[in-house]
């Protein structure tokens, strides 16, 4: 599908729920609305663009049903925006002191914000005023994670820029002062249900991964950290190294991928989005690029379930990629190979050999038979002499056998697809 040019550095991406609508929040302050082929034959086509405010829109967030879409950003302010109508139904000025980062919906009539000084809100859409205020942090709230199964809010913090985009029950946010905080959205105290200490490094994103049991956490180094629920959200469990740069985004793929209980999307500062296994580590392969430009945003449509993976970084561009393209075709190609292909025809060449070697075996075997039975009516006394003859051909026989080579079966490998083809940086996990 075509890469669609917004005319304006992207800083956050959404999907409508059902329908093929992709949003763009732009740093001119506007929200951008395109509507795309699923199956990716025609060009995607500009909906609306719409501009609440003259400030940078940095975060949007849907609703379940997908009627309303809420925009946050530098005018402190959030706004909600009819998708129908293409037009802001509601403004509610002054939700923050400062400019709001980011905003989630947690619940369907719950939504949290994060803004510049680490201050999460939780608000109710149908009321005027917030719900509750938690302060623990003390330096921007780069991205949320909601946990379904605790109704928990996990918030990161980082003095960096803006985080990716992932989606789990419970609430979950990683901050600019390094540590992430559990939030539990039932109760009425303003603390955090849980907070990690500080992790000495800028945390960017947050994504779950192992059925929510696990959460790995993007950060400035290019390390991934893990965090297992059971042992608590005291530290990490383990800091998996490889990317050369930061990691400013990071999503799930849909759940009917194999592995995709351990498969994360990673967006980097180095420009390249990759696909990567979680314990085992694995590098599966890159998935777009983006040149010379950070990957900052990354989700995947109708409710991470889809077919499309958006990407945007500094470069203008909302750059859609195929999943199936990347996850499926290789199985395809590699039985075509097996069909037909080089591995084919050297099988042939080499069943071919073995034939002509068994063909002359068969006729030097004959004039043996026939020159022994001369020789024994000539020299009846070399009956051993016929068995060692014997002998050796067996083992001549034998050694001619073992010619035949069996099929290797890695030589059936995938061959990856010259319109797929990304070169990408061979030192890429070379520490693991």
């Amino acid at each position: 599908m075509p890469d669609i040019s917004v005319g304006a550095q992207i800083f956050d991406i959404a999907f409508h729920p059902t329908a093929p609508v992709a949003y763009a929040g732009l740093l001119t302050g506007e929200v951008a609305a395109y509507g795309y082929d699923d199956e990716g034959q025609d060009a995607p086509a500009r909906r609306f663009r719409v501009r609440p405010s003259k400030r940078s829109c940095r975060g949007l967030a849907m609703s379940e049903d997908g009627s309303q879409l809420w925009a946050v950003g530098k005018s402190k302010a959030i706004y909600t925006v009819d998708t129908a109508l293409g037009e802001v139904s509601e403004t509610r000025k002054a939700a923050h002191d400062v400019a709001i980062n980011r905003v989630k919906r947690v619940m369907p009539n719950m939504l949290a914000t994060g803004d510049d000084d680490g201050v999460v809100k939780l608000w109710d859409p149908r009321k005027a005023d917030v719900i509750r205020t938690y302060t623990h942090h003390f330096d921007f709230i780069s991205d949320f994670l909601w946990l379904e199964d605790k109704k928990h809010l996990v918030c990161t913090r980082s003095v960096s820029w803006l985080l990716g985009h992932s989606e789990l029950s419970a609430d979950i946010s990683v901050s600019g002062d390094g540590t992430l905080s559990v939030i539990d959205v039932r109760a009425k105290k303003a603390e955090p249900f849980a907070r990690s200490e500080d992790q000495e490094d800028e945390l960017l994103s947050v994504v779950a991964i192992k059925g929510g049991q696990k959460l790995v956490i993007g950060t400035q180094l290019g390390i991934l950290s893990v965090f297992n629920r059971r042992s608590g959200y005291g530290d990490c469990v383990d800091r998996i190294p490889g990317h050369p740069h930061s990691i400013d985004a990071l999503c799930n793929i849909p759940s009917h991928y194999p592995d995709a209980q351990s498969t994360v999307l990673t967006g980097s500062s180095d420009g390249f989005l990759r696909a990567v296994q979680i314990l085992p580590t694995k590098l599966l392969g890159v998935v777009a690029d983006h040149g010379t430009f950070p990957v900052e945003r990354i989700a995947v449509d109708r409710r991470g379930e889809g077919r499309w993976i958006a990407s945007s970084g500094h470069d203008e561009v909302l750059k859609l990629t195929d999943l199936r393209e990347v996850f499926e075709d290789d199985g395809d190609e590699e039985d075509n190979e097996g069909e037909g292909g080089e591995d084919g025809e050297e099988d042939g060449e080499v069943e071919a050999q073995s034939n002509d070697a068994e063909e002359e075996e068969e006729a030097e075997t004959q004039g043996e038979k026939g020159k022994k039975v001369s020789d024994s009516e000539e020299e009846p006394e070399a009956g051993l002499q016929v068995a060692e003859d014997s002998s050796d051909d067996e083992a001549f026989k034998e050694k001619k056998r073992k010619r035949k080579k069996e099929k290797d079966p890695f030589r059936a490998a995938k061959k990856t697809k010259g319109k797929n083809e990304i070169e990408a940086d061979a030192s890429f996990f070379a520490d693991l």
